[in-house]
């Protein structure tokens, strides 16, 4: 009997749906054993019924459900909340699933700042503009969630987006009755360039310049990044961007430092701390270091990004 499986996306850019989508041959392998009965990037099923005449949000029971996005008003939180009841077997799908992600990156920021910034029309009207929330938007919470925040997860699949490799391993294995087993890696683990050791890095330049690399020759032949004097966030970063195929890191492979987009190596870590440690212990006195913010770009939730006036 096929795995019934539900998928939904809350605060993203449905990037990590595209990526199941992506799954290409392989998905067309599994479909076989497997029952969609609830994913809006392939089929059409509405929350309160097909014709809208239900009260109650209802998501139809499965085995394994696909939650990607972080919660970040109430409509989220109430399709997180049943997609929890629903599904035996929840995995968050992506880095704003896992850690908060770009979304996240509003934490520094009130509601009310975000609201006046960036969701109020320009107005002559003396009494002002109008803004999204008065014309019925669901309400914002306080902040942008990651899933287990505010619900139970049972399984961690990072990335923006996750590798289809990694969505197909997870899938594989569940339908085995197996656990999935993803890599634990840094980027720095799986990167062919060529590192000579601590005590290089003495400033961060910003990359507005190539680096030093011969387009000529091979990745293996171009000296670490992060030693050249960029901000590559390999060290504090989880690899799989590349996937199953044993190349070289994404970013690294375009000759750009890594930006974080797999969120911590472990689920609970902290990139700010870990890379201002990682940059310290090089010998570079991180206070020169400008916009540390930025570090936390995929990974601002779970209180690493707080509103200024929250801060103490």
């Amino acid at each position: 009997m096929p795995v019934k499986v539900a998928s939904e996306w809350l605060n993203s850019c449905s990037g990590c749906e595209i990526a199941i989508l992506n799954l290409g041959e392989t998905l067309l392998d599994l479909l076989p054993e497997l029952d969609f009965v609830h994913i809006p990037v392939l089929m059409d099923h509405k929350h309160l019924g097909q014709l809208g005449d239900k009260e109650h949000m209802e998501i139809p029971k499965a085995t394994v459900g696909l939650l990607s996005g972080g919660i970040r008003n109430e409509e989220h939180m109430e399709v997180a909340l049943e997609m929890r009841k629903k599904c035996d077997i929840l995995i968050a799908l992506g880095t704003c699933a896992t850690h908060g992600g770009i979304p996240a990156l509003i934490n520094s920021f009130g509601n009310d700042q975000l609201m006046d910034r960036y969701y109020t029309t320009e107005s002559t009207d003396p009494k002002g503009g109008e803004t999204a929330a008065s014309k019925g938007c669901s309400p914002l919470l306080q902040r942008c969630y990651a899933l287990d925040e505010k619900i139970d997860v049972d399984i961690y699949l990072p990335g923006c987006p996750p590798h289809p490799d990694h969505i197909a391993a997870a899938i594989l294995a569940l339908l085995k009755g197996e656990t999935p087993e993803l890599p634990f890696k840094s980027v720095c683990d799986t990167c062919p360039t060529i590192r000579k050791g601590k005590g290089d890095v003495k400033e961060i330049k910003r990359f507005v310049a190539s680096p030093e690399f011969d387009p000529e020759t091979p990745i293996d032949t171009m000296r670490c990044l992060l030693e050249q004097g960029y901000l590559c966030m390999g060290p504090v970063t989880r690899a799989g961007c590349s996937g199953a195929t044993g190349e070289a890191p994404k970013c690294i492979s375009a000759r750009v430092p890594c930006r974080g987009c797999y969120g911590p190596v472990k689920q609970e870590g902290n990139q700010l701390l870990d890379m201002l440690n990682a940059l310290a212990s090089n010998g570079m006195d991180v206070r020169d270091l400008p916009d540390r913010a930025n570090l936390l770009r995929f990974s601002g939730a779970h209180n690493r990004l707080v509103a200024k006036k929250e801060r103490k």
